[in-house]
């Protein structure tokens, strides 16, 4: 059943970002990452585990969104193989755009068919589980 929940609003908040914003969801969580890392910076290793990719899935989306100017990469200065993902000025141009319909779909999608009740439930069993992103 959390499953389903979980892929109805996935595909929904797709969908509407999308047609809206011309961004996928997995495209739209890079930069909410990157935007809510200090100095909107994240080793590549690190991003991958916060957005739920593997190292190659998430390299070919850098790919992507740098082609689009919406992320650059830079040498990490401590590791010479090392590479961060930064958010560029047009990233957080662009998250700013579509943010507000990402949030929009998650209320109408989830929030809105719960009660404050519930939506306490809720948060006390994800603070349980400790899916809050962070590695």
């Amino acid at each position: 059943m959390l499953q389903r929940a979980q892929v109805r609003i996935t595909r929904h908040l797709e969908a509407e970002l999308l047609v809206a914003h011309d961004l996928p969801l997995a495209s739209y969580d890079v930069l909410m990452q990157l935007a809510e890392a200090p100095e909107r910076r994240l080793r590549m290793n690190d991003l991958a585990g916060r957005v739920l990719l593997s190292r190659s899935g998430l390299t070919r989306l850098i790919d992507r969104l740098q082609r689009d100017g919406l992320v650059a990469r830079e040498a990490c200065a401590d590791d010479a193989r090392g590479l961060f993902a930064v958010l560029t000025e047009r990233g957080a141009s662009r998250l700013a755009e579509a943010t507000p319909t990402y949030l929009r779909g998650i209320r109408t999608q989830f929030l809105d068919m719960l009660g404050p009740d519930d939506i306490g439930q809720v948060r006390s069993m994800l603070a349980k589980l400790d899916i809050t992103g962070a590695p």
